[in-house]
């Protein structure tokens, strides 16, 4: 039975709206996880089959040894973000941020910036609901964009890069560090105090005698705990 909107209080109205979000969310979350388990599991057949066939089809199989060999090297070096990066960039990216950034790839370098650009500046919190849809749209531009560059580096690479000058070939390797920081100076400017935990925490745990593939676990754990039991100081 529907209300008399002339006789709907405003606690009401406000409960109501909230209600209607929340199924909003829901409905919305639960297809981004249709769709994202969807397209996930088809890249991950298609990038099994140019294996396949060159294995089996050309018969350039380099043997089950080889595979495995290069499988525990790479998983030894690499393995640790295969577990920290989801449960990291989750936080900013969302869920359905979160399936469109991992199915794009460049999350670090390019979708996690425009996500926290793209909250920014409509002047959403980060978290909230606001957020999240603001972070989805911010990643798939960011995608789009970057598919339209990717086109035209394949028809013109060559020529485009030797025509770039030696000094902004060597600036390249200032890109990756620099967006970090932009990062991170967005989220200080809010919390600076938060944000000088982090950096100092981050300096400890670089030139700290931890084996190299564990740092940034460490750094994202000790800076989590860190905030959170300043929180729990101020409740």
């Amino acid at each position: 039975m529907s209300l008399n909107p002339e006789k709907v209080t405003p606690d009401e109205y406000v409960s109501r709206a909230g209600a209607e979000t929340t199924n909003s969310m829901e409905i919305f979350h639960n297809r981004a996880h249709f769709w994202g388990r969807l397209t996930l599991f088809t890249l991950i057949i298609m990038c099994f089959i140019p294996p396949i066939y060159m294995s089996f089809i050309l018969d350039a199989h380099p043997g089950w040894g080889a595979i495995f060999t290069g499988l525990v090297g790479y998983a030894g070096f690499i393995g640790i973000m295969w577990i920290l990066e989801p449960i990291t960039y989750y936080p900013t990216l969302g869920i359905a941020g979160t399936y469109l950034a991992f199915l794009t790839g460049n999350i670090a370098n390019m979708c996690l910036p425009c996500s926290v650009s793209a909250q920014k500046a409509i002047g959403a919190k980060s978290g909230s609901r606001k957020a999240e849809l603001a972070g989805v749209f911010g990643i798939a531009i960011a995608s789009l964009v970057n598919i339209v560059v990717i086109v035209l580096i394949i028809l013109g690479g060559t020529y485009i890069l030797s025509i770039i000058p030696p000094a902004v070939e060597d600036a390249f390797a200032f890109v990756l560090p620099a967006i970090f920081g932009a990062v991170l100076g967005q989220f200080a400017y809010k919390t600076p105090l938060y944000g000088g935990i982090a950096l100092a925490v981050g300096m400890i745990v670089l030139f700290s005698p931890i084996f190299s593939l564990i740092k940034i676990v460490v750094c994202v754990v000790i800076t989590i705990a860190i905030i959170l039991y300043l929180e729990k100081q101020k409740d």
